[in-house]
């Protein structure tokens, strides 16, 4: 069985690695992060043509890395040679697009928790949350079979079809469902993907919807949460997590 109820994970975690300090779901970006203090991390995985998993947000080339086409038209290799740095500013050139599992890598062996979400293209959501699942449980094995499930990352996704992938392959590997507001199902489907916590918006976010999601036994993040203010207020809601692009702003030990 997953483990589930209340947040057993950091409470402070950096967006993309180094939000708004350096690019997005690079190598750089996490280092710039744990050099902030933080040690937990939220970053997006999707898979590469040969079905290879990269650190990635978009679909597409062109915003955050140089180039034209899907990252499906794409090799993992052929990705990781493209350039994911120099849009955020020119000392970033040639900063590469990470390999999935070498930036996961990274973070266990530095001590850094991971929310991996699944971001799959689409069409490719089973695969994507089957691959992405399958690796997380065998880089965490030890940790799952110890159950020190505060070391083991989280998946989510927006996708419920990936979650489901990710059950049916890892089903020890705990889940998130992602969602920019609560629908009035919200329950029906969290529980679907039997997943620990349910991670939304803050912009859709009452008070009332935060204990109704804490009263059912999940667990309660938020996204992208930027001023100490707005982050002060949603802990007194109830919420027991969320990211920051701001990680100059709300260190780790926020309270």
């Amino acid at each position: 069985m997953n483990p589930s109820g209340t947040w057993r994970y950091p409470r402070v975690l950096a967006h993309r690695g180094g939000g708004t300090l350096a690019p997005e779901n690079t190598m750089a970006g996490l280092v710039e992060g744990m050099r902030r203090g933080f040690r937990a991390i939220e970053y997006d995985v999707m898979l590469a043509r040969d079905g290879v998993p990269v650190v990635m947000h978009d679909p597409f080339l062109g915003r955050t890395v140089a180039g034209s086409g899907n990252v499906f038209d794409y090799d993992a290799l052929e990705l990781a040679a493209m350039d994911a740095g120099s849009w955020f500013a020119r000392r970033y050139d040639g900063e590469p697009v990470p390999l999935f599992v070498e930036f996961a890598q990274f973070c266990k062996a530095h001590g850094v928790w991971q929310n991996m979400e699944i971001k799959p293209a689409p069409g490719y959501e089973i695969e994507t949350g089957g691959t992405v699942a399958r690796i997380a449980a065998s880089m965490f094995a030890d940790e799952i079979a110890a159950g020190r499930w505060e070391a083991v990352p989280l998946l989510s996704s927006f996708s419920e079809l990936a979650l489901a992938s990710a059950r049916e392959v890892a089903p020890l590997v705990p889940r998130a469902l992602l969602m920019s507001e609560l629908p009035p199902d919200w329950e029906r489907r969290a529980h679907a993907v039997e997943a620990v916590a349910i991670h939304v918006n803050h912009r859709h976010l009452t008070p009332a919807l935060a204990q109704a999601v804490r009263a059912a036994g999940f667990g309660l993040f938020c996204y992208t949460v930027d001023e100490p203010a707005r982050a002060r207020e949603l802990l007194g809601w109830g919420v027991e997590a969320f990211c920051t692009d701001r990680i100059d702003l709300i260190s780790p030990d926020f309270s």
